[in-house]
């Protein structure tokens, strides 16, 4: 009877073991869900080496991209101490000393275990243009010293280089309008749409030692060399910019001073655009020290030229138009000024930098009637020093006295360059837009963005939690059976 019971045992014991291992099984692949986890963020590093200071900006997306463009945010924002990098050209090495302090603040806001794959971009602007033209040595080293020290941290650098003007109007336009989700705009449902109906900002940039204009004309661009093309979230654009080197507020008061100079003939100096009782004296060597501006026949780089106010506001407008060319253009009426082509404006604009310091300054942002602006500069440039700089006494003088002239170089190339005469009520004045400072940095992170491959998906595979624990159960259940089969066998096998 013993030896019939063994097989019976060892059939319904196997059996056994297969009918728990087939549910365990069965409960391991029904009702079994994938679910998509949070994707890693990422992080992005842009300098903005700009022609009177630098500026670090970090950037942070999600690793997944919507139509290929990350959804970018600004994490923060570091001011470099010092002067632009264009600045050492004494000093090279110090310009990228001086990166050093934000580089550090970068460093400790980004997770350490991403850092290496974070990127780093330099980008020098108009500064830097015009070094490259006075001496393109001493721009490259300046841009090797920079280098250096980026790369001395764990940061992935992707290179330190020189911006065209066309870049850097293109990427202050897209700055812009992605801050405006006039690209892409977030939905209640919480998916990412483009807006049918948006309507596509200008933009307006005014540097130190550039100033460019970027907006989408109403029909196509006629001059190819002028037109932008950009893909952003699967959309294509074609944009009309253009950037006016040695035009940005410095460069273009420094060649009033000059033309003042020159037109005197001597080294006592009037300057309508000064206010009456205000005198600077600067050497021949210190105003002359620009790619934008020629030296005179008689250059002696050590005679001091005094200018001397006059708050003349009327004198001091109209000699603006000997700044720049508002006459002369083959394209005619296609034009800005200089003779360069330029489409009829078309749409709103936002004007930026130092077009809304100087506005801010005027108490005319973000919006003013033209009447307003032109009186508003006007009374401005009337007041006496004395009475300016007691009304204003925590301003340094070096921009106080500027904003006279600021002012009336504005109005001239917006209306006499650009032409907005009729479409003035379309310029908006502007810093920020959704608590970030407009810029081309921005834009430049975004359209690199483009240029970074897309995070790889990480899922989680499973089942609900009861599957889970009966799936345990049935396993252990076989392992229990199988574990009797085996010392019954073993304890069978001893006994002969």
């Amino acid at each position: 009877m013993g030896m019939q019971m063994k097989p019976i045992f060892l059939g319904v014991a196997f059996a056994a073991v297969a009918c728990t291992t087939i549910i365990a099984l069965i409960l391991s692949l029904v009702n079994r869900k994938t679910l998509d986890q949070q994707y890693s963020t990422q992080y992005g590093i842009v300098f903005d080496a700009g022609s009177s200071h630098t500026a670090l900006f970090l950037y942070q997306w999600p690793g997944n991209k919507d139509n290929s463009t990350g959804i970018v945010s600004q994490k923060l924002s570091c001011d470099v101490d010092g002067g632009g990098i264009s600045s050492y050209v004494q000093n090279p090495p110090a310009a990228g000393e001086s990166l050093k302090k934000c580089l550090d603040v970068a460093k400790a806001a980004i997770p350490a275990e991403v850092q290496k794959a974070t990127p780093v971009y330099l980008g020098a602007t108009a500064g830097m243009r015009l070094l490259n033209l006075q001496n393109q040595s001493q721009a490259d080293s300046i841009l090797a010293e920079v280098t250096k020290t980026i790369q001395s941290y764990s940061f992935d650098f992707r290179g330190a280089r020189i911006l065209n003007g066309m870049e850097e109007g293109a990427f202050g336009w897209i700055t812009i309008n992605y801050l405006l989700e006039r690209f892409i705009k977030h939905t209640f449902e919480g998916n990412w749409v483009h807006p049918n109906a948006a309507q596509i900002i200008g933009a307006l940039d005014l540097g130190g030692a550039s100033t460019q204009i970027s907006f989408i004309p109403n029909n196509s661009v006629k001059v190819p060399e002028s037109a932008y093309n950009l893909q952003l979230y699967g959309y294509k654009y074609e944009v009309y910019t253009h950037s006016y080197l040695c035009y940005g507020q410095d460069q273009a008061l420094r060649k009033l001073q000059v033309y003042l100079h020159k037109t005197a003939g001597s080294s006592s100096v009037s300057h309508p655009c000064y206010h009456t009782g205000y005198n600077l004296s600067v050497t021949q060597a210190d105003l002359y020290n620009s790619p934008c501006v020629d030296k005179p026949d008689n250059y002696v780089p050590t005679a001091v030229i005094t200018l001397s106010g006059t708050g003349n506001s009327t004198l001091c407008l109209s000699l603006m138009e000997n700044i720049i060319n508002v006459s002369d253009c083959a394209f005619s009426p296609d034009c800005g000024f200089n003779g360069v082509y330029q489409p009829p404006v078309n749409g709103e604009f936002f004007a930026f930098s130092a077009y809304f310091y100087t506005f801010e300054f005027l108490g005319l942002i973000p919006k003013a009637p033209l009447s307003q602006v032109l009186s508003s500069i006007d009374t401005h440039c009337g007041k006496p020093w004395n009475t300016l700089s007691g009304q204003y006494p925590t301003i340094k003088p070096k921009y106080l006295k500027d904003y006279c002239a600021s002012g009336h170089y504005i109005m001239t190339i917006l209306l006499k360059g650009y032409k907005f005469n009729n479409t003035w009520d379309k310029i908006s004045f502007v810093k920020q837009v959704a608590d970030t400072e407009i810029g081309w940095t921005l834009g430049y992170m975004l359209n690199l963005t483009n240029l970074i491959p897309s995070e790889l998906p990480k899922a989680a595979t499973g089942v609900p939690h009861s599957q889970w624990i009966a799936q345990i159960f049935f396993i252990v259940l076989a392992l229990f059976i199988s574990l009797l089969i085996i010392i019954f066998m073993f304890v069978n096998n001893s006994k002969h």
